[in-house]
Order: C-alpha cells, then structure tokens, then sequence
C-alpha cells in the first residue's frame, strides 16, 4: 500500500486566508486528519497579525478578501517571510494565474479545484 502520509512525524502548519465560510469549512474538511495543524483568518490584516506569533510552512490564500486581493499581499509574503510556501486559490479571474505565479505564488488552483488536486499541491510542497 502506498504511503499517502503528507510529511514525516512532524506536523505541518497551514493557514487558511479566505473570507467565505463555505470555501474555508471544505477546505478544513478536507485537509483535517492529514496531519496539519490548521488555522485560518478572514482577511489580509488579520493574516498579518498572524504571523507576527506564527510560522505555518504553507498558506493557502484566496484572492478576493474583504480588506484587498491575495494576489497583492504575495510579494509581501515572499520578501518577509521567504520560507513560506503560497498556495492561491482563486475563482475571481483566471488571468490572475500568471500574475500569482509572478508575484511568488508556489501552486494557482482555480475555484473549483478537485480533492486530488489540493492534496497533490499540498503534498508536494510538504516534500
């Protein structure tokens, strides 16, 4: 049988910046019980205080947030930050995709993404 753990006796921790409930309740159903430790916050500010207290390995970002865009506060992950891998998902515009890239993103995911391709990005920036 495979091995389809996510990493190797640590637990990894995700942040989750996405303002709609429905979008943040799957992504924790889907994402609980594969050892990560999960957090989320509903806007770009209160991903800043954040991580003032703490270092997650990933973020998973959305775009459209109520005090900005993801696609924007990228660069400022990436220059503060720069261990921190950066997973957008948006369903806002599909163009943003290159621009995300640009701008530091590790993996774009445009809503609506599968299971397979969520555990398969996380996967592999965990490996």
């Amino acid at each position: 049988m495979p091995n389809t753990s996510l990493q190797n006796n640590r637990t990894k921790k995700v942040l989750i910046v996405e303002d709609e409930g429905d979008m943040c309740l799957l992504l924790n159903i889907l994402l609980n019980g594969k050892e990560m430790e999960l957090d989320h916050v509903k806007n770009l500010s209160a991903a800043e205080e954040y991580l003032q207290q703490e270092q997650p390995s990933v973020i998973i970002l959305d775009n459209k947030l109520p005090d900005g865009f993801g696609i924007d506060f990228i660069s400022f992950l990436k220059k503060k930050y720069p261990s921190v891998k950066i997973i957008m998902i948006s369903g806002f515009d599909s163009s943003a995709k290159d621009v995300a890239l640009e701008n530091g993103a590790d993996i774009f995911l445009e809503k609506p993404f599968t299971r397979e391709q969520l555990y398969q990005s996380i996967r592999r920036l965990f490996n």
